[in-house]
């Protein structure tokens, strides 16, 4: 994992994140491959994303003695995935944090103006919880930012909510930290830039259209 210019973002840049990210992006890679995929990528950013969660001590007995080791209360976790392609996310974090509850924030990009338009939130309790909140493309920033809003807005404070996504630009990256400084980013590819349609490049298109096979 290496530091970018922000000091909010951390790139996960392992070569397993490298490999799977490349078959990602190919155009041969169909949804099911693309799915499996996805899920594996969020795993390993989830396990860095993680380090950042206190432990507390427990007392247990091991077949030699009893010994303190030390646990995650994952029940003051939350699990925010930004709809649709946020789904796509959901169970590797889940997978690692299975006592997490969960809500949804659910956000299209309007075609004319490509800001943000709210339809559908679904925000269990959130204060003095640790929240991650899920979209495999930062690409604007404009919805990674309202999403951020809504959280904030439920009770969650900044330095307890990770941002976890697949790719990012650094246009996105800019739009967030401006807005929310406090936070924490993680991504597994800081690439170039976005086009004139606002699709990162070089990308690998529309997430959520590859995850459901959708044109």
């Amino acid at each position: 994992m290496k530091k970018a210019k922000w000091e909010q973002l951390m790139i996960v840049d392992h070569p397993l994140t490298k490999h799977k990210l490349t078959i990602m992006r190919d155009t041969q890679t169909g949804p099911k491959e693309f799915r499996e995929l996805l899920y594996e990528m969020t795993l390993l950013i989830a396990y860095e994303a993680t380090y950042q969660l206190k432990t507390h001590e427990v007392s247990i007995e091991t077949p030699i003695c009893r010994m303190t080791g030390e646990k995650i209360e994952d029940k003051d976790v939350t699990i925010v995935p930004i709809l649709r392609a946020g789904l796509g996310m959901f169970e590797g974090v889940l997978t690692l944090l299975p006592n997490a509850s969960v809500g949804y924030v659910g956000l299209y990009r309007d075609h004319d103006t490509h800001l943000p338009i709210e339809y559908y939130c679904k925000i269990p309790t959130v204060q003095e919880k640790d929240v991650f909140i899920l979209d495999p493309m930062l690409a604007t920033g404009h919805s990674a930012s309202k999403a951020v809003d809504v959280i904030k807005q439920s009770g969650a404070t900044g330095e307890r909510i990770f941002f976890l996504s697949i790719i990012s630009a650094p246009e996105g990256i800019d739009e967030l930290v401006a807005n929310h400084p406090d936070i924490k980013i993680f991504t597994a590819s800081l690439d170039e830039r976005l086009n004139e349609r606002d699709y990162i490049v070089p990308g690998l298109g529309d997430a959520g259209d590859r995850l459901y096979k959708t044109p």
